[in-house]
């Protein structure tokens, strides 16, 4: 599969080869939906909290004896029936996260990256580099790529100046490539990738 590489005046530069490997397999939906599982749990708290019968204070006593009142028995004041008392399979802090194996990790990564390039919403920059922190800056490099939707710019270094003018707009956001992920893939309607983006991807997945 090849793509076209475009420079910061967004003219063409040349064709650069992709790995077929990588950008051009068959989507495996199950391992991309199990990694954005995977990824959403791990941003649970998991920190709700209950208390059942035995948790909760007092209680000690029982409120009247076993027989001869006419009124059901009862042992405790805090059992669930009564106001005050403890909560029936009561919630507790859990971890949500699960494990997955590191060939489904990346079978998941390049699946999304294959989606993005197969569906030609990947756009390939020699560099992407802005001349201010500014927001107008990259809202013109939009305008001039002619994109829509929420866009991923993936950068090989942290790329101060992108992330500072990304972080007020609701549909552009900056991640290097060393953090980049299925969600967040699959979350964006377009990816701007550096070249050496691309390399260094391909290095680490093959």
């Amino acid at each position: 599969m090849k793509i076209s590489v475009k420079n910061s005046a967004l003219e063409k530069v040349k064709d650069l080869t992709l790995d077929d490997s990588i950008w051009n397999i068959e989507v495996n939906e199950q391992a991309v939906k199990k990694m954005i599982k995977l990824q959403l749990a791990a941003t649970r708290q998991g920190t709700q909290k209950a208390k059942t019968r035995s948790e909760v204070s007092g209680g000690g006593r029982k409120p009247w004896k076993q027989k001869g009142t006419g009124r059901a028995r009862q042992g405790s004041t805090r059992a669930p029936q009564w106001r005050g008392g403890g909560i029936v399979h009561a919630v507790s802090p859990r971890d949500y996260t699960f494990l997955i194996n590191k060939k489904e990790r990346k079978l998941a990564l390049k699946s999304a990256l294959s989606m993005k390039a197969q569906n030609k919403e990947l756009v390939v920059l020699d560099k992407i580099k802005l001349d201010s922190l500014k927001t107008k800056g990259i809202k013109n490099l939009i305008k001039d790529l002619k994109l829509e939707g929420k866009i991923l710019f993936v950068t090989v270094d942290d790329a101060e100046d992108l992330f500072m003018a990304t972080r007020n707009l609701g549909y552009a956001y900056q991640i290097m490539v060393t953090d980049i992920n299925v969600l967040d893939l699959v979350n964006a309607d377009i990816v701007v990738m550096e070249e050496e983006a691309v390399k260094k991807l391909e290095e680490v997945l093959k």
